[in-house]
């Protein structure tokens, strides 16, 4: 879990590519960050915000966390040697959390997902990745009534 810190630091932090989807399609459960195993050209790509989370999940297998479906596009200046852009990429958990998850991710309706890719103040690529449950129908016409709510509410607040 994330303190009020690193919070701030995060939103400081010039890239922030987000899957703004999934808040949409899933309650959000628990909350890790993670590190990433990238390649070459891969940290290039994002730190100019060539990066998509859309349709990213993340699976355990043989002990390791794996994000499947991420795209970092190809490095523009790179040369024959550049990366993927669709591979599987390995995540950075303790033993004790990817335990953890594995756990709570074989229950009913539950999924990891990737939330956030950043980079930190060391300069590394950091996700956020959360257990999540799949919200139904019913559930994400609620969120939109409350979004809208919220939104007529700032604007009369606003006027006064």
């Amino acid at each position: 879990m994330m303190n009020k810190d690193e919070q701030a630091l995060r939103k400081k932090s010039p890239i922030q590519i987000k899957n703004k989807r999934a808040s949409f399609e899933y309650f959000f459960i628990d909350t890790y960050t993670a590190g990433i195993v990238l390649t070459g050209t891969e940290i290039k790509s994002i730190r100019l915000g060539k990066a998509s989370l859309v349709d990213a999940f993340c699976y355990i297998n043989n002990g390791e966390i794996w994000v499947k479906g991420m795209n970092i596009s190809p490095y523009f200046y790179g040369s024959f040697s550049n990366h993927e852009a669709r591979r599987d990429r390995k995540l950075l958990l303790t033993k004790r959390e990817i335990r953890r998850l594995e756990i709570d991710a074989k229950n009913p309706g539950n999924t990891i997902l990737p939330v956030l890719l950043f980079i930190d103040q060391k300069g590394r690529a950091k996700v956020d990745i959360v257990l999540a449950k799949g919200k139904k129908e019913y559930d994400k016409r609620q969120s939109l009534k409350e979004k809208e709510d919220q939104r007529e509410m700032d604007r009369a607040l606003k006027h006064y």
